[in-house]
């Protein structure tokens, strides 16, 4: 098996960024992962909730949208206490030109959301229980 295809050593290796940097940018995609796009009556109160721990330890959230209404996306972000630092850009200690967002992770509903929740999930555990943050 690939490594990185083995959740326990993605989980490490994120640990392994937070500890030497003492953050982890993550970026989180606003349609049907924290904003029910499609009006089926989802709800998202568990992302919600990690995004607000992530917060809380020092995270950089991304707010990672193909939604053309800015303003919109902001708002509905700001009344549902989701946090964010930046829609659709750069962290502003990571310069680069590339059209790509630099991230260490992504949480998407159509790219294992899932897998990246639980081991983010994981990460806050293990920092806490080692006392990192």
């Amino acid at each position: 098996m690939d490594y990185y295809l083995n959740p326990e050593n993605s989980s490490n290796r994120l640990v392994d960024e937070y500890i030497k940097y003492g953050t982890l940018v993550v970026a989180f995609d606003f349609d049907d992962t924290v904003y029910d796009f499609h009006k089926k009556g989802r709800i998202y109160s568990d992302v919600t909730k990690l995004l607000q721990k992530l917060k809380s330890i020092n995270c950089y959230l991304i707010c990672w949208t193909g939604q053309e209404d800015v303003e919109f996306v902001k708002s509905y972000l700001k009344e549902n206490n989701i946090p964010f630092d930046a829609e659709n850009e750069n962290p502003p200690f990571h310069k680069s030109t590339s059209r790509k967002i630099y991230a260490n992770t992504y949480l998407d509903d159509r790219a294992g959301l899932k897998q990246v929740f639980d081991e983010l999930n994981s990460v806050i555990k293990t920092l806490l229980t080692h006392k990192y943050i």
